[in-house]
């Protein structure tokens, strides 16, 4: 038996510079190199989660560079824990929504992700680490604040010392008193999607001529959209591509979006384009869905999977609700209106989402940043968005801009945008916001000019969230300033990037008028960016003349 080992130490603290969020810790890789930071990290975690004594955990990641040297020091520590059980994906490989779905089939206390999510791979990229908790999904903040606290803290490492373990080998070890078992990675998340869709409908899509180009980004996607696309949904052998994880994910930037999916993009503006595009990210968790020559915006992707999900086994019976984060347009809303269903509006981040579909308050959820899930798991999901997509084609026989387009003449478009400012000095970020908090009491009433109609600035404020199941506050979410007729403009600082802050600008304008829909959305939205600048000078305090990234 491998001897416990506890190392007295000051280990390197994992947090300077950075408050904990449910998004873990990221940063570069060469800052998870230094000796002892990850250990740090976990030690702090284990500290703070209750005795694991007859406890399962679940342990992957997106198998981007660092992934297996991590993971075999978390196995040496969880062991040092005192877990009973550890399951690993093969390789190291577990994609997001495959470690919720895993926790919740074998009910363990918790799983450890490591990803950097969309953010670049490879020994110059990023890396990053975070818990879920039983449900599945995401640590709330009492949980990331306390691994902060104790990290500080932290100065005895508790580990076992052994080899490495085998990871590319299923089958089981022992490291102490710790039941390791290295698991296919793909297996309980494919009998979760056979449960939710009519694979057979999509099967006779696919057998019908039906073509699918689903680009992976050589990211961990790749093998659960091989298996379940080309191996038991019948479609042609290189309708998923890119579809090898790589740790550096071929070089490319594994964000499903317009700018970063270029090759996805062109493929589907050709003449002889598939009839359906996909793209998922480093994790899997995002998506992106495109038509021939047709891009759809995540806010619109929501909004047709709430209008169309009880033509789905798994949703069969309605939706009790739907939810999406604040800075997502309102296409949602007009088709929860609709149906007569809850539309929750919460800040950006899964865990708000967490609480809604335990409660069984919401069943579909999204973000405007590629993200979509439901109540299957408790994270966002790229491939089963695809699914869905597949499975609503095969049922209604419409394209993919016949779905969209029928949904723009039933409740109008939302024109909407997001514009990201990118690698900002913090001090100047902050005081884009301050400027324009100063500014909130004295907005309202005034008017706008630059409009097709006379509009007033109806609604400033910087957007606090009243938790419906637990009463918790979140405050400080971003500031929304809304006009008369619904048009908004949200600014953000995010908190997913490793080199300085990103504000985000999200435009949004309804258009009820159906000549009026085919309208470019820049164009559309031009006096609201022009607004904009107006109310935050963002030229001025970005230093940037355009946005870094347009979606």
């Amino acid at each position: 038996m491998p001897p416990l080992t506890t190392q007295t130490t000051q280990p390197t603290q994992p947090y300077p510079g950075q408050r904990p969020g449910t998004s873990g810790l990221r940063k570069k890789v060469s800052v998870f190199q230094q000796p002892r930071y990850l250990d740090n990290f976990v030690q702090a975690l284990f500290d703070v989660l209750p005795d694991a004594g007859g406890q399962t955990l679940v342990v992957g990641g997106d198998g981007r560079f660092h992934n297996r040297v991590a993971i075999q020091t978390i196995l040496r520590m969880a062991a040092a824990k005192g877990y009973a059980r550890v399951l690993v994906g093969q390789g190291g490989i577990l994609s997001t929504p495959a470690v919720s779905a895993l926790i919740r089939h074998h009910r363990a206390s918790g799983g450890i992700v490591l990803s950097a999510s969309h953010n670049p791979g490879g020994p110059e990229g990023d890396f990053g680490i975070k818990y879920n908790i039983a449900n599945g999904g995401p640590a709330p903040e009492s949980v990331t604040e306390a691994i902060y606290r104790r990290s500080l803290e932290v100065s005895t490492l508790h580990s076992i010392d052994s080899p490495d373990l085998p990871l590319d080998t299923l089958g089981q070890h022992t490291l102490h008193h710790t039941l390791v078992e290295v698991i296919d990675p793909v297996t309980t998340y494919a009998e979760l999607m056979r449960g939710l869709f009519d694979f057979e409908a999509i099967r006779a899509l696919f057998a019908s001529g039906f073509r699918l180009r689903y680009d992976a980004m050589n990211a961990v996607g790749g093998p659960y959209a091989k298996a379940l696309l080309e191996g038991e949904l019948g479609a042609p052998a290189g309708t998923v591509v890119n579809a090898v994880p790589l740790e550096d994910f071929g070089g490319l930037h594994p964000d499903p979006n317009p700018v970063n999916a270029t090759d996805l993009v062109q493929h589907m503006a050709r003449p002889d384009a598939p009839d359906m595009g996909a793209a998922s990210d480093g994790d899997a968790d995002r998506n992106m869905i495109l038509g021939r020559g047709f891009a759809v915006s995540p806010s619109d992707s929501l909004a047709v999977l709430a209008a169309h999900a009880a033509r789905v086994p798994g949703y069969a019976r309605g939706l009790q609700g739907v939810a999406r984060s604040m800075p997502t347009s309102t296409a949602v809303d007009r088709v929860a209106r609709r149906l007569g269903i809850p539309c929750f509006e919460t800040p950006t981040g899964w865990k708000f989402f967490g609480n809604l579909l335990d409660a069984g308050r919401a069943t579909l959820c999204g973000e405007e940043s590629y993200g979509t899930g439901s109540d299957h798991v408790r994270e966002k999901d790229g491939l089963w968005a695809v699914l869905f997509w597949l499975n609503l084609i095969a049922a209604t026989g419409q394209s993919v801009p016949e779905l969209v387009q029928a949904l723009w003449r039933t409740d109008g478009r939302c024109f909407y945008s997001r514009h990201d400012y990118e690698g900002i000095a913090s001090d100047r970020a902050e005081a884009l916001m301050q400027g324009l908090r100063e500014q909130l009491p004295t907005l309202p009433g005034r008017a706008v000019p630059g409009l097709a109609s006379p509009q007033t600035i109806a609604l400033a404020d910087d957007f606090a969230y009243t938790d419906p199941v637990d009463g918790s506050i979140s405050q400080r979410q971003g500031v929304r300033i809304v006009l008369s007729d619904g048009s908004r403009l949200v600014f953000r600082l995010s908190g997913t990037g490793t080199e300085g802050a990103t504000l985000r600008l999200y435009l949004e304008r309804h258009e009820a008028d159906p000549a009026r829909h085919s309208l470019d959305a820049q164009i559309a939205l031009a006096p609201l960016i022009a607004l904009a600048e107006a109310l935050a000078r963002v030229r001025h305090f970005t230093g940037l003349e355009q946005p870094s990234v347009t979606t």
